[in-house]
């Protein structure tokens, strides 16, 4: 059996079109040619890429009721992180949550229903406890076009209609270290697959819509100049970058492991990243902004980064 960065090699090689949904842990990729995507269990839309219609049949009429982790359960896991960052042994960490949701929208309304750049619904076969997930992400991982790859990492959210947020956004100090970290990981990640790389873009704000607000959400943009047979390497170009340093932290090897000791749960597709090969040109997602459905119920799945500058306020917010 190929492993994925030779199955990725092979179709990238071909400059044959592919989609595939890379998990956290990589423990469950998968994998399709364009043309054999399953529509019965996979309904994707990447940027208008996309395998399906985008009717609504769902009633407007709906509710969606949020059960958050308690402070105790959720301060246990900061304090493990916490310690590690005082410790110096990560300047940023990336912990996230459970949260267990009710709605009365199946997770094919909710990709039907949901605005942004990376959609992906599954129906699961491969996972014990995971039955279906449904993405809307906003977050670029990379994208490649005429051989210069770039990142969008995001970092820095805040409810656009708190007074003078852009201004208190933009000032605070948490984020900014927090940003600068991870835009000088990304870079360094960059390094690794490019011949020259810099930073396009440094701390812009775009505004995301929720169901229920309008979110202020800081990016940047790096980019870098890849060699001109680079889709000849597509698996091994993507598993070097992987896992995105936005929803890990740095340094990205050690920060990994306080991150499964703190979250005592695979992530599994969360937090993993989704992408089209178009033959040519790459487009990849992050997948935040997610749900799944288990055995025990339905779980919206969030989280924030953390700094030796973070508190014990409250739970990670919105991705």
């Amino acid at each position: 059996m190929k492993t994925i960065e030779e199955q990725l090699n092979i179709w990238g090689r071909e400059r044959r079109p592919c989609l595939f949904v890379l998990d956290f842990e990589l423990r469950r990729p998968l994998l399709w040619p364009l043309d054999e995507v399953p529509q019965d269990s996979v309904w994707y839309n990447l940027n208008g890429i996309s395998n399906t219609s985008e009717d609504i049949s769902a009633s407007s009429d709906f509710y969606f009721h949020k059960f958050p982790l308690s402070f105790q359960e959720f301060d246990q896991k900061f304090q493990k992180v916490h310690r590690e960052l005082l410790a110096g042994n990560s300047f940023l960490t990336n912990l996230t949550a459970r949260t267990r949701v009710e709605t009365n929208l199946s997770f094919q309304e909710i990709f039907q229903r949901s605005e942004a750049k990376y959609k992906v619904w599954l129906r699961l076969s491969n996972d014990s406890d995971v039955e279906e997930i449904v993405c809307f992400s906003p977050e670029i991982f990379v994208r490649v076009q005429d051989d210069f790859i770039s990142s969008y990492p995001m970092k820095g959210t805040l409810d656009a209609a708190l007074p003078n947020a852009r201004e208190h956004l933009l000032a605070d100090e948490k984020e900014r270290y927090e940003h600068a970290t991870i835009v000088d990981l990304i870079r360094n990640d960059l390094a690794q697959v490019t011949t020259e790389r810099w930073v396009e873009r440094f701390r812009y704000i775009d505004e995301v819509q929720t169901h229920d607000k309008t979110l202020l959400q800081v990016s940047s943009e790096i980019k870098g100049r890849l060699p001109e047979n680079w889709a000849n390497a597509l698996g091994t170009l993507l598993l070097r970058l992987l896992p995105a340093g936005s929803i890990t932290g740095a340094p990205k090897p050690k920060t990994v492991e306080i991150i499964q000791q703190a979250e005592a749960e695979p992530r599994g597709y969360y937090t993993g990243i989704v992408g089209i090969f178009d033959g040519k040109n790459l487009d990849t997602g992050v997948m935040i902004r997610f749900l799944e459905q288990t055995s025990s119920g339905t779980f919206f799945r969030s989280g924030g980064g953390i700094t030796f500058r973070s508190d014990r306020g409250g739970i990670p917010g919105v991705d």
